[in-house]
């Protein structure tokens, strides 16, 4: 048996990722292949990782063997209704020290 690939062996996905996908419980690319982009996204929020709309397409296209930037037009439209959804959707995990903090005094710009 092969060792599994990492999730970072998926396009658009970097080695900086590789410990947020873990954090949620996703530890190869086969995994995170057959759940797909928008089961996957919902884990990471849950599992801490703050929303972000880039980060969220680049997934999708990665999954799809495609450059991140390749999402424009109705297409990218399409993936923002998607985030929005998963976004309001789940559970996300408390923010803690200097996050919280600025949060609560409006210095942050959530996405």
């Amino acid at each position: 048996m092969k060792p599994a690939e990492p999730v970072s062996s998926i396009r658009n996905i970097g080695p900086a990722s590789v410990a947020p996908f873990a954090r949620a419980g996703i530890h190869s690319a086969d995994e995170l292949r057959e759940m797909g982009p928008d089961a996957a996204y919902r884990k990471l929020l849950a599992a801490g990782s703050r929303p972000h709309f880039i980060g969220y397409y680049a997934l999708v296209m990665g999954l799809q063997g495609r450059p991140w930037n390749d999402c424009k037009g109705p297409e990218k439209e399409a993936l923002r209704l998607r985030f929005d959804k998963i976004k309001s959707e789940t559970s996300v995990a408390p923010l803690a020290g200097i996050e919280k903090i600025l949060d609560e005094i409006g210095v942050r710009k959530s996405d």
